[in-house]
């Protein structure tokens, strides 16, 4: 599977799961918040960190009702559409003072553009990648804007028929996108385990070989831990300080010792995947002593036969292997042995 490069990281099976810290509204329209956030997740272990990139008017109408206002969105029921984004939507403003403490910090720095305006914005900043969120997956004349930008992309599948994403994939590969990931996503707030699905992951690897990932919108890590097992090579979480402070995806969002949790985890899952071994480890390799073999039980003299009331398999591991003990039994010794002594053929007639 082809490895893509984004700023200074590999990403594929043979590197360590790139971690992403989804910011979004958390910041709660406050830059020193969100520079606070941005510090929290460097400490956590991110390697990148995300916001998104519109104004109110760039999403939606300025209309509170009809089809308009969410009538059961879960976490925003009641709201309009428009009075959400306006709440949680990350002023242009602030994206230069947000970039540059992500790179101090060591992060890759990147946006969700979600349309024309948001994308020419995001390019004279210069960022690296670009993210498509779930509910612009079906965006074509979006999805070929930001291929035409030649940069590797993330695309959430959340809601997406294996034919939309089929769409997509070839809508950004003819526009000039060679290099994109896709990430498995549960668009719903939060997401519950049941209906993750995880083994869509390796589905995804193999229909359109390409990175795979996931964008978790679950609570805890149990399902990006999981994740990497199945293939994942990206993993997307919200983050935010704190949750009792609210936020508009406070509530299904991870806070800064969790989110260390999930980097260190990941890693520890990727880690223990390993390759195909049979046989002992180098790490093991202390322990053979300590398996059974066949030992004396009880002393007997040269000329003697073994039996099951002198012959026994037991631990530790330096006579011979068990397998020969029923061939053993009947069998002359050549000298005097005491018990515990280790059986070896050197003793047998």
């Amino acid at each position: 599977m082809k490895e893509i490069t984004i700023g200074n990281r590999r990403i594929g099976s043979s590197h360590p799961p790139f971690i992403i810290a989804e910011m979004s509204g958390n910041h709660n329209q406050s830059l020193d918040r969100a520079l606070e956030i941005v510090k929290a997740a460097a400490k956590a272990g991110a390697h990148a960190f995300k916001i998104q990139t519109y104004t109110p008017d760039t999403m939606t109408l300025q209309i509170q009702e009809g089809d308009f206002k969410i009538e059961s969105g879960g976490l925003w029921t009641g709201k309009s559409l428009f009075d959400l984004y306006k709440e949680a939507y990350t002023p242009w403003e602030w994206h230069q003072p947000i970039f540059e403490s992500c790179k101090e910090l060591g992060m890759i720095p990147f946006s969700t553009p979600f349309d024309e305006t948001s994308l020419e914005f995001l390019e004279s900043l210069g960022v690296p990648c670009y993210k498509i969120a779930s509910f612009e997956n079906n965006d074509i004349p979006l999805l070929k804007k930001v291929a035409s930008k030649g940069k590797p992309m993330i695309i959430s599948t959340g809601m997406a028929s294996l034919g939309e994403i089929e769409n997509a994939v070839n809508t950004i590969t003819a526009a000039g996108c060679n290099d994109f990931i896709l990430l498995k996503c549960t668009s719903s707030y939060p997401a519950s385990a049941e209906h993750s699905n995880l083994n869509t992951i390796p589905y995804l690897r193999d229909v359109f070989h390409c990175q795979v990932g996931l964008s978790d919108h679950t609570l805890g890590i149990g399902a990006a831990v999981a994740s990497v097992a199945l293939g994942s090579t990206v993993i997307e979480k919200h983050f935010t300080l704190n949750r009792e402070e609210g936020g508009v995806d406070s509530a299904f969002s991870l806070e800064p010792e969790e989110f260390a949790a999930l980097v260190t985890e990941t890693d520890t899952a990727w880690k223990s995947l390993g390759g195909v071994a049979i046989g002992p480890t180098k790490e093991e390799e202390h322990s053979l002593q300590f398996r059974r073999s066949i030992y004396i039980s009880k002393d007997i003299k040269a000329g003697e036969v073994l039996t099951t009331a002198n012959l026994r398999v037991i631990r530790p591991g330096f006579g011979l292997d068990p397998k020969y003990y029923d061939l053993l039994l009947g069998k002359q010794i050549t000298r005097d042995l005491k018990a515990g002594t280790p059986l070896s053929w050197e003793q047998l007639l």
